[in-house]
């Protein structure tokens, strides 16, 4: 079964890039372009990953991951944090809000590719 990824950005080019990218890498993608629409794809399709921006409409990648966390149905979905605030307080708040890694912008493609299989390796597998 191929792994679900679900992209979370509000940046057209962003977004086309990371799909072209993570298709490649041979995962099942789905897209949200705003917090809300990321917290209603991942209930609706239940992803293994999530690639998350920070800033967005609606709800921010803060909020986003602190519901990911207090919601049983999707509290196991991997969060990895990709944005250009890369403050270490920003940094240190994804992390305490339940975010698995955190990547700043720019970021190369091998690197975000080495980051998603090494967070789905060393995850224990999804709850049913």
């Amino acid at each position: 079964m191929t792994t679900k990824v679900l992209i979370a950005d509000d940046e057209p080019n962003i977004l086309i890039s990371l799909e072209f990218l993570m298709k490649r890498e041979g995962y099942e993608v789905h897209i949200a372009r705003d917090g809300q629409e990321a917290l209603d794809m991942l209930r609706r399709e239940r992803p293994r990953l999530l690639l998350l921006d920070v800033m967005m409409p609606k709800k921010t990648g803060f909020e986003v991951c602190q519901e990911v966390r207090q919601d049983d149905a999707i509290k196991d979905t991997l969060i990895l944090m990709l944005t250009a605030r890369g403050r270490e307080t920003d940094v240190v708040k994804g992390l305490a809000l339940g975010a698995n890694a955190y990547m700043t912008k720019p970021f190369s493609t091998r690197e975000l590719a080495d980051k998603v299989r090494a967070l789905l390796a060393q995850a224990p597998p999804a709850a049913p």
